[in-house]
């Protein structure tokens, strides 16, 4: 009998949280799913911004996008985030715990806020937001496809970074390794998690770090690409189809794992 490869790469009609949605990596995966069938609920610290991103996804790929500001940093955001996503759906098929800080300062000058701030946001709010949507993911793997969790980590918790972000790269080490201690416990539920660990795209996160102050548009990015094995900084494309793919049935047998999505960055090191 011939196996059927019918909507290997579907996630249509999935529900799916994407965290720090408002720009950047996270906007870029949101964008991806919606042009894909999914619903997409995005969540960032600032109100106006998201709300922003969330009417021009949902103008620009159709379907729905809908914003849920939440500080992940903070206990509190956790909750609210988890309750309001808990009050408008009955299961969460992807979480996306995409939502991070970094700081950057010499080591002798570096301060303990510039290590709290990061390490609260990229490992403790993406621990307890996760522990407070499993009644939404274990909904979902019951299901016919298995729920599916990606945290995004980076290539800094792979190899040394350029910059002084000390606690940058800590924390997305410890997010590679939860993801892979998560995945042990959690992949018999039929709750699979995986991480991708971006290297450079044109985000106001990298912006920031190579000088150009934030901005993503009208900025050299060819610059910061040639010194890339690929030639060039990643595409919305990039970012989208890897986690399409790990959320589709195409990557259901693929568990636990750290993926660079870099261009060749790591390999490069």
């Amino acid at each position: 009998m011939a196996e059927n490869f019918d909507n290997l790469f579907s996630i249509k009609g999935k529900v799916a949280l994407v965290t720090g949605g408002s720009r950047g990596i996270g906007e870029m995966i949101a964008a991806g799913f919606l042009a894909q069938g999914a619903k997409v609920y995005i969540s960032s610290r600032k109100a106006d911004a998201c709300d922003a991103t969330a009417a021009r996804l949902q103008q620009t790929y159709g379907g729905q996008c809908i914003s849920l500001p939440a500080d992940l940093s903070r206990m509190e955001g956790v909750g609210a985030l988890a309750k309001a996503i808990a009050e408008r759906e009955s299961q969460l098929d992807i979480l996306i715990n995409n939502a991070g800080a970094s700081w950057g300062a010499p080591l002798e000058e570096f301060p303990e806020v510039g290590w709290d701030k990061v390490m609260d946001t990229n490992v403790k709010g993406v621990f307890f937001l996760t522990q407070q949507l499993m009644p939404l993911l274990r909904k979902a793997a019951a299901g016919p496809s298995p729920a599916r969790v990606i945290n995004i980590g980076s290539i800094d918790g792979i190899k040394s970074a350029h910059f002084d972000s000390w606690s940058y790269g800590a924390s997305k080490a410890a997010v590679h390794h939860l993801t892979r201690f998560m995945a042990a416990r959690l992949t018999g539920e039929r709750i699979l998690f995986n991480a991708i660990a971006p290297g450079p795209f044109p985000t106001w996160m990298l912006s920031t770090g190579v000088g150009f102050g934030g901005q993503t548009e009208n900025v050299d990015w060819d610059r910061v690409g040639k010194n890339n094995p690929s030639g060039r900084v990643g595409t919305a494309q990039d970012i989208a189809g890897l986690a399409t793919f790990l959320c589709s049935r195409a990557g259901e047998y693929v568990v636990g794992q750290t993926i660079a999505c870099d261009g060749g960055s790591v390999a490069a090191a």
